[in-house]
C-alpha cells in the first residue's frame, strides 16, 4: 500500500467491517508493526486518538478532559502541590508556565466541551466511573479533542452521540487546523467534515476526491461499467423508482416530504455503488392492522415526575414520523410510552385491536442469549417457520454458514445490532419504533436498512442521529422540546440550523408558569383542530391508496405490453383487450389524481380557516 497524507487534510477512511481500517489506525499509533515497507513523517507529529475503552477512573469528568492535555495537566498538579507546600516562589514560576502554555482558560474550554457533547450542567463534577458506558465513550472523545495534536484519529466518534452533539462535533472538526483521519459510517457527518475519501477494498486503499457523496457517485459510475453487475443494478434502480412514483403524491406540502423525494431520486443515481453489498432484506408485510394503530390522548409522560405534558399523537398505517430534540428532552420517554413499557402518568394510551409493535433500542443487545445462535433466536420467535426460510432470511442480514448457526458470544457490536434488527423485522410488526438503530452498523448495512424502511408498509416512529436515514425514510417531523411534542413544519436541514443557533445563543431562562399554561391551551386547541380535520385526511389517505393501486396495475400492464410477441397478428385480440384496459386504468388514475388534488385544496382551505379563527 502506498499512501501520502498531506498536512491539514481531512480524510474519511471507509470500507466494509474487517477490511483493515482499525488496523491502519493501530499501525499509525505504533500498536501494530508493518509486515513490510516504511512509515515516514510520524516522529515529529503530535497524535491524538479517541480510545474505544476507558479504564476505571476516580477523576472528575472535568479533570479527565483536562488530562487530555498532559503538559497543562502536569503544570496544574505541580502548582497545586506548590500552593499546598506554600512554596510561593515555585508557585509564581508555575503560574508563568501555565500562562505560557495557554492553561488559564482550560477549565472553561473543558466545560464547553462537556456542554457540546451533551453533558448536563454539574456533570463535570461527577467522577468518571459514575457514568454509563456510552457517556464514558463521549468523555474519551472529549479528551482526544482536548489534546494538542497535529494528527487526530477518530474511530466512530458519533456512535454514542445524539443529533445535537453530532452537529456540535461537526463544527468543531471543521475548525480543526491539523490533519484528521476519520472512520465513520455516518455519510452526512463525513460530507460535512472531510474533503477526501480513502476506501479500503480488496486489500488496497483507493483515494477519491471529494466527500462521501462524491465518492459514492464516482464508485457508482465505475461499477455501472461492469457488465456482470448490470442486471442487479437495474433491479435496484427499478425498486427505488417504484418508491418515487408511489411517494410523489404525498410530497406537495411538507418540506420534509419534499426533501425525502429528492433523496429517493438521488438514490437511483448511486444505486450501482451498493450493488456488491452483502446485505439485502425487506420488511415482511404485516398480517393486519387497525386504523388507527395506536394513539396517545392528553398524555403526561415521565417516571416519577412529568417529562412531557399534553401529548396528542395518533399513529395510522403509513405514518412515518421522525423525532427531533436535544438529549434529555424526552424522545426515549415518548418511545417507551408508545410501546407501553412506561405507564402514562395521566391521559390515555389507545391501542388498536391488531397493534403489533416492533421495538428496537440498544438495550436489546444486552438481552440477547450469547449461548444461542442467530438461527435459534429467530426460531424461538416463530417455531413453525421452515429451517431454510430462517436461513435465507438471516442471509439478507449477512449471517451465512457458521455465522447463522454458531453461538453469538463472539459477535461484534455491529453483528449483534444486525441480529437485533433481524429479530424485529422477523416478527412482522405493523408499528415500528426505533431508537438509534444505526449505532455500530457499517455503511452498507445502513444503506440496506434505509432501502428496507422505504418499502415498509406499517407505521414508524424513528429517533436517530443519522440524518441520511431521516431524510430518506420519514414524512413528518416532531420536535420534542421544553416538555412539549409539536409538529416541526420545516425539514432536517432547517433543524440543523436551529440547533447550531441554539448552541451559539445563551441558554434561555426557564419558562414561567403562565407561559407553560398558555402553551398547554394552544396544544389543546391544536388537538381539537386535528380532530375536525380527521375525516378529510382519512378521505385523502383512501384516495392515495387507490391511486397507488391503479398506478401499480398500470405499471404491470405496461410490462406486459412490452412483450414483442404480443404484436404478432395471431395475438391481436389479446393486444386489443390489453390496450383497452390500459386506457381504462389511465383514465381511472387521472380521475383519482384530480380528486386527490381537490381534497388537498379543501384541506389547505380548512386549515387556513381554523388558523384564522384560533
Amino acid at each position: 500500500m502506498d499512501l501520502t497524507i498531506q498536512p491539514q487534510q481531512h480524510l474519511a477512511l471507509t470500507g466494509a467491517n474487517g477490511c483493515g481500517k482499525s488496523s491502519l489506525f493501530a499501525l499509525l499509533l505504533g500498536e501494530l508493526g508493518a509486515d513490510g515497507g516504511e512509515i515516514d513523517g510520524l516522529d515529529s507529529m503530535r497524535l491524538a486518538n479517541m480510545a474505544q475503552e476507558i479504564a476505571p477512573s476516580q477523576s472528575t469528568a472535568l479533570e479527565f478532559l483536562i488530562e487530555g492535555n498532559p503538559g497543562i495537566a502536569a503544570i496544574r498538579r505541580e502548582l497545586a502541590a506548590a500552593d499546598e507546600a506554600r512554596d510561593f516562589e515555585r508557585s509564581a514560576e508555575l503560574h508563568q508556565a501555565l500562562d505560557s502554555a495557554g492553561g488559564y482558560d482550560i477549565e472553561r474550554r473543558a466545560e464547553r466541551m462537556l456542554e457540546g457533547l451533551g453533558f448536563a450542567a454539574g456533570d463535570g463534577a461527577r467522577v468518571v466511573d459514575s457514568f454509563s458506558g456510552g457517556w464514558r465513550i463521549r468523555l474519551n472523545l472529549g479528551r482526544a479533542l482536548m489534546a494538542p495534536s497535529d494528527l487526530l484519529l477518530l474511530d466512530e466518534p458519533t456512535n454514542h452521540l445524539d443529533l445535537d452533539a453530532t452537529l456540535w462535533l461537526e463544527q468543531w472538526l471543521k475548525a480543526y487546523p491539523g490533519t484528521l483521519i476519520l472512520i465513520s459510517h455516518d455519510r452526512e457527518f463525513i460530507d460535512a467534515t472531510c474533503q477526501q475519501v480513502l476506501h479500503v477494498e480488496q486489500q488496497r486503499v483507493n483515494a477519491y476526491r471529494g466527500n462521501y457523496s462524491a465518492f459514492e457517485q464516482q464508485r457508482a459510475e465505475r461499477l455501472a461499467n461492469q457488465q456482470a453487475s448490470y442486471e442487479k443494478q437495474q433491479r435496484r434502480v427499478a425498486e427505488i423508482d417504484a418508491f418515487v412514483r408511489r411517494f410523489r403524491y404525498k410530497a406537495t406540502k411538507a418540506r420534509q416530504a419534499q426533501s425525502r423525494l429528492k433523496e429517493l431520486e438521488r438514490m437511483q443515481r448511486i444505486a450501482p455503488a451498493h450493488v456488491d453489498s452483502p446485505f439485502s432484506f425487506s420488511f415482511l408485510a404485516p398480517d393486519r392492522a387497525s386504523d388507527p394503530i395506536l394513539g396517545l390522548s392528553e398524555a403526561t409522560l415521565g417516571y416519577q415526575q412529568p417529562v412531557l405534558d399534553a401529548v396528542d399523537l395518533t399513529l395510522r398505517p403509513g405514518s412515518r414520523i421522525g423525532l427531533l430534540g436535544r438529549n434529555g428532552a424526552g424522545k426515549s420517554t415518548l418511545l417507551k410510552s408508545l410501546t407501553g413499557e412506561l405507564p402514562l402518568l395521566a391521559g390515555q394510551r389507545n391501542e388498536g385491536a391488531h397493534c403489533a409493535v416492533g421495538y428496537f433500542d440498544q438495550h436489546q443487545l444486552e438481552a440477547l442469549d450469547l449461548d444461542a445462535s442467530a438461527f435459534t433466536h429467530l426460531q424461538r420467535l416463530r417455531p413453525a417457520a421452515r429451517e431454510q426460510e430462517v436461513l435465507d432470511f438471516l442471509g439478507g442480514f449477512g449471517f451465512r454458514g457458521d455465522d447463522a448457526t454458531s453461538a453469538i458470544a463472539p459477535f461484534s457490536g455491529g453483528e449483534k445490532t444486525r441480529l437485533a434488527l433481524a429479530m424485529v423485522v422477523w416478527q412482522k410488526p405493523n408499528l415500528l419504533i426505533m431508537d438509534e438503530p444505526t449505532n455500530h452498523l457499517d455503511m452498507e448495512m445502513r444503506h440496506a436498512l434505509t432501502v428496507a424502511l422505504q418499502g415498509y408498509e406499517g407505521a414508524m416512529v424513528l429517533v436517530t442521529h443519522d440524518r441520511h436515514l431521516l431524510r430518506n425514510t420519514v414524512d413528518e417531523l416532531l420536535l420534542v422540546d421544553d416538555g412539549e411534542v409539536s409538529a416541526y413544519q420545516e425539514d432536517v436541514s432547517s433543524y440543523e440550523q436551529w440547533v447550531l443557533k441554539q448552541q451559539e445563543d445563551a441558554p434561555a431562562s426557564p419558562a414561567s408558569a403562565a407561559e407553560r399554561g398558555g402553551r398547554r391551551a394552544q396544544r389543546q386547541a391544536a388537538a381539537r383542530q386535528r380532530e375536525q380535520l380527521r375525516p378529510l385526511k382519512k378521505q385523502i389517505d383512501s384516495t392515495e391508496h387507490a391511486l397507488e393501486k391503479a398506478d401499480a396495475a398500470l405499471q404491470a400492464l405496461n410490462t406486459r405490453l412490452a412483450d414483442t410477441g404480443l404484436y404478432d397478428s395471431d395475438r391481436k385480440p389479446e393486444l386489443d383487450e390489453l390496450l383497452k384496459e390500459q386506457g381504462r386504468l389511465r383514465q381511472q388514475s387521472e380521475q383519482l389524481e384530480a380528486t386527490w388534488l381537490q381534497l388537498q385544496h379543501e384541506l389547505e382551505q380548512r386549515e387556513a380557516e381554523l388558523a384564522a379563527g384560533a
